[in-house]
C-alpha cells in the first residue's frame, strides 16, 4: 500500500538572538508564540515554537536561536524559501506591514501566482502567497486580526544537490502529486489545505552550510503513533536509512536525510502544543520536559530573557 503524508507538519531553522526572534515572527509577522521550550539534545538552548492560535500541524515554524553563532549559507542540501499562505486579497496589507518596519522586499510570480519575497533579520527567506485554501488564524496581535493574518504555511522550496532523486522521494517516499514545471521548478502536492506545496529547484547550485540563518529540517505529518510506526517502516523498506522513534513531548519523531543531502523529518499530529498547558495560556512561561525540570534553576539562568511583546 502506498502511503501519503497530508502535508508539511512544522520546519526548523536555526537563527540568532531570541529576543530578536521573536520580535520578528511575533511582533512583525503576528504569528502566536506557541511554545517555549529547550533543544531537547542542547539544553541550554531555547527551541520556540509559532504558528496559528492553535498551534496545528502546518502551521508551526519553530528555531533554535543561537546568539554569536557563525551564519550559515543557504544552498543545497537545505529547504530554500518558506512560503506562508495569508487570506486572498491581503498582500497589500503585508507589503504596507513591511514597509511600516523598513523591511525590504520584493514581488515575484511563480506558477501564477503573485509572491512576496523577503529575508527574516537573520537572513532565512520568506514570502508570503495569498490563497483561499485554509481556515482563518483566529490570533489577533498588534494590528495583524484573523481577516489578514498568516493561516500557515504555504510550501516551501527545496534545494537539493541531486534533484532527480529527490523528485523520487516526494513521490515514492512521501506520494506527493508532481503538478506542474515552470523554469527551474517543478511543483509538488500533498492533501492537506496548508502546508501542501513544495517547489523543487531542479538545477543543483553550492552546497549550503549549516548555521544562522538556515533551516535545520523540514517534518512531515503523520496522523498518530500508529501510522507513525508504518511510516518508519515504509520509508526503511523504500532504502532510506530512518532513526529510531524520538520523543519530542508535542509529537513523536523520525529522521533521514534523503539524497539529495536534506533532512526530512516526519511526526505525529497529536498530542500537540495544549497538553502540558492551557490553549490560553501556551507559549506563556518556559516549559521543560521531565528530564530536565530537576535543572530548570540552572537553565532559567543561562537562558537569555524573552518576551513576546507589542511592536506596532
Amino acid at each position: 500500500m502506498k502511503k501519503h503524508t497530508a502535508g508539511i507538519h512544522h520546519i526548523t531553522a536555526i537563527v540568532g538572538h531570541p529576543q530578536e526572534n521573536i520580535d520578528f515572527y511575533a511582533g512583525v509577522l503576528g504569528l502566536r508564540l506557541v511554545k517555549q521550550t529547550v533543544n531537547f539534545d542542547d539544553p541550554g538552548t531555547y527551541h520556540l515554537y509559532f504558528g496559528n492560535k492553535g498551534g496545528k500541524p502546518g502551521t508551526i515554524i519553530t528555531f533554535f536561536p543561537w546568539a554569536n553563532a557563525y551564519q550559515g549559507r543557504i544552498g543545497d542540501g537545505q529547504v530554500g524559501v518558506t512560503t506562508y499562505v495569508v487570506p486572498e486579497g491581503t498582500l497589500p496589507f503585508w507589503i504596507n506591514r513591511l514597509a511600516k518596519f523598513t523591511i525590504p522586499f520584493q514581488k515575484a510570480e511563480r506558477f501564477g501566482e503573485q509572491v512576496l519575497q523577503f529575508d527574516d533579520p537573520h537572513g532565512l527567506h520568506i514570502e508570503l502567497v495569498a490563497r483561499a485554501e485554509g481556515e482563518l488564524n483566529e490570533w489577533t496581535f498588534g494590528e495583524v486580526t484573523p481577516e489578514v493574518a498568516i493561516k500557515g504555511f504555504g510550501g516551501a522550496t527545496l534545494y537539493s544537490s541531486h534533484p532527480e532523486e529527490t523528485a523520487k522521494v516526494l513521490t515514492e517516499v512521501m506520494g506527493l502529486e508532481k503538478v506542474a514545471t515552470e523554469g527551474e521548478y517543478t511543483r509538488y502536492k500533498s492533501s492537506a489545505d496548508i502546508g501542501n506545496t513544495v517547489d523543487l529547484k531542479v538545477v543543483p547550485g553550492m552546497r549550503g552550510q549549516m548555521g544562522v540563518g538556515t533551516v535545520h529540517h523540514i517534518a512531515w505529518r503523520a496522523q498518530d503513533n500508529v501510522d507513525h510506526l508504518e511510516w518508519q517502516e515504509y520509508v526503511m523498506n523504500h532504502g532510506q536509512h530512518v532513526t529510531e522513534v524520538k520523543d519530542r513531548n508535542y509529537f513523536n519523531a523520525i529522521y533521514f536525510r534523503e539524497p539529495g543531502e536534506i533532512l526530512f523529518e516526519i511526526a505525529t499530529d497529536p498530542p500537540g502544543f495544549a497538553h502540558d498547558e492551557t490553549p490560553e495560556t501556551m507559549g506563556s512561561q518556559l516549559m521543560l520536559p521531565s528530564q530536565y525540570e530537576q535543572h530548570r534553576e540552572q537553565l532559567e539562568r543561562t537562558l537569555i530573557p524573552i518576551e513576546v511583546r507589542a511592536l506596532d
